[in-house]
């Protein structure tokens, strides 16, 4: 490992100027592809809008209730039913 101190100042300008360059070539580099990346995602987005406005609307689904209670519903023993009430009085 070369220390600092062993360096001449030629050698040591020119590391910084390399470092420099280099990290101003990987911000660059990242800046440009998070714009290409905006831009590619508002156009799949546009593609995608026109696609779908194309499609038919889907058919509402009808949702039949009977008009008596369920089985299961009737089916709860009252010992059931009172533990349960008990938990929820509980956390409240």
């Amino acid at each position: 490992m070369i220390l600092l101190s062993q360096l001449t100042t030629e050698q040591l300008t020119a590391q910084l100027q390399n470092g420099v360059v280099l990290m101003l070539l990987g911000m660059g580099t990242v800046l440009l592809f998070l714009v290409v990346l905006i831009f590619v995602t508002k156009g799949l987005s546009s593609v995608v809008r026109k696609i779908d406005a194309k499609r038919p609307a889907p058919a509402p689904a009808v949702v039949r209730r009977s008009a008596a209670p369920s089985a299961n519903a009737m089916s709860v023993e009252p010992e059931i039913a009172a533990a349960i009430a008990a938990a929820v009085a509980r956390t409240r």
